[in-house]
């Protein structure tokens, strides 16, 4: 467990009191932000950038900054999610560690899902390694034959003693190739209908078998893998949740994804703020920041932008609560689905012809047309626009279910099935 650096009584700290040691400790130990905070790509997440950002992830642990609202038992501080959203307001302004996408997946959405579901003599041993910066995890979650239907795994999981052997694909696994260890879906009864017979595992990147191939994408970047496991070993101890559970690990994990778990929105915005500054720079090369029209296009995206983060605040506030089910979180994924890439639309009518073009090398002058070429994954990516829409229907209005010749009868029959359809020789 991190030092507190002589703050033992920091449990009984008011916020204010909190947020002003934070700040203190921030300006005295970290550089400040240059510029606006960009999400590095793949590439720019070098084996020396990776290594600098685990070296200040650990300065935080050893600071008492990491964790700071999971269980102390655990190797957090217990603190409430409102010291760790005033933490988290004081440390914008400061370089912070930024792991890409891996920030993400591992600090809001994998580790909680463990914290939630995991067995406590693992959660003793690895989450102090995720808070030093020594364990950063992936998800394994999709595969090439089910899509967005993650209850159609077929990753297979054999028991073998108090050991699990582990065989098939994986695909869009975010940054899993600069991750330590995955969060892995697995079938471990195909004799039950296929939500029942699910269960998860924690797996090292570099296990014996598992194979972790880049993908590379439209834009250049390489930012997700394609997983492969033959004859993978992984210990019981490393399973999370009960086995054949697994999909209530699911449903927690999607509603993390979809917004619940995000730190950066403990506390909800107070206002708009400032306009979108890239946007702003984009209208005043293209000599356009006067003209209506690209200021009514400005507009719609700073106040669009201020409904987005407002929206996922309230998402993130009723997961804190309990409040939560993976329709109602299906609003954040939709919402991002549908505003992306007008979004990206919006930056390339903006800025004109000089958005399109830049200086090989300048990814700052190439973010607008990568976004743009990007901007329909997210109607895909962590499901498509039409599953969000099915889940908000059934989960959050109540509608009844879309119809399904699956979902009641044991997966080897419908996997026979579809291999060998009726009436195929």
């Amino acid at each position: 467990m991190g030092a507190l650096d002589g703050r033992s009584d920091a449990s009984s700290d008011g916020v204010d009191d909190y947020r002003r040691r934070a700040r203190a400790w921030l300006t005295t130990n970290l550089p400040p932000l240059e510029g606006a905070a960009q999400r590095p790509t793949s590439e720019d997440l070098t084996p020396e950038v990776m290594a600098a950002n685990r070296a200040l992830q650990r300065k935080l642990f050893e600071a008492g900054y990491a964790g700071i609202s999971w269980p102390k038992e655990y190797g957090g501080h217990g603190l409430s999610s409102a010291h760790e959203g005033a933490f988290l307001d004081e440390a914008s302004a400061f370089a912070m560690p930024d792991f890409g996408a891996l920030s993400a997946t591992t600090f809001d959405i994998c580790v909680p899902t463990m914290l939630t579901h995991g067995a406590p003599e693992f959660l003793r041993r690895f989450i102090p390694k995720v808070l030093s910066g020594d364990a950063l995890v992936c998800q394994f979650f999709s595969e090439p034959s089910s899509g967005s239907d993650l209850a159609g795994a077929r990753t297979r999981a054999t028991r073998d003693g108090d050991q699990w052997i582990l065989n098939g694909q994986k695909v869009w696994s975010t940054l899993a190739h600069l991750a330590d260890w995955g969060l892995c879906l697995t079938r471990t009864d195909w004799d039950v209908p296929k939500h029942r017979g699910l269960t998860w595992f924690a797996v090292p990147c570099d296990a014996p078998g598992l194979t972790i191939r880049p993908i590379r994408q439209i834009n250049e970047t390489a930012e997700f893998c394609e997983d492969f496991f033959d004859d993978v070993v992984v210990p019981d101890t490393d399973r999370i949740g009960a086995l054949n559970e697994g999909w209530a690990v699911t449903q927690t994990m999607l509603v993390l994804e979809r917004g619940a778990g995000r730190r950066d929105a403990a506390i909800p915005p107070s206002g708009p703020g400032p306009m979108p500054e890239e946007l702003v720079s984009l209208a005043q090369r293209a000599g356009r920041l006067a003209d209506p029209l690209t200021r009514q296009r400005l507009a719609r995206v700073h106040t669009t932008d201020f409904v987005g983060r407002v929206l996922t605040a309230r998402i993130a506030e009723m997961g804190r609560l309990g409040e939560l089910n993976p329709g109602l979180a299906s609003y954040v994924k939709l919402f991002r689905g549908t505003y992306t890439p007008i979004r990206a639309r919006l930056a390339v009518e903006i800025g004109g012809g000089p958005a399109m073009i830049w200086e090989g090398g300048d990814a700052k002058r190439a973010a607008t047309s990568l976004a743009y070429l990007n901007g329909r994954s997210a109607s895909i990516a962590g499901g498509t626009n039409e599953m969000q829409r099915n889940g908000i229907a059934e989960r959050a209005l109540g509608m009844p279910r879309e119809p399904s010749f699956d979902a009641h009868r044991p997966f080897n029959e419908v996997v026979r099935e579809a291999q060998n359809p009726k009436g195929t020789p």
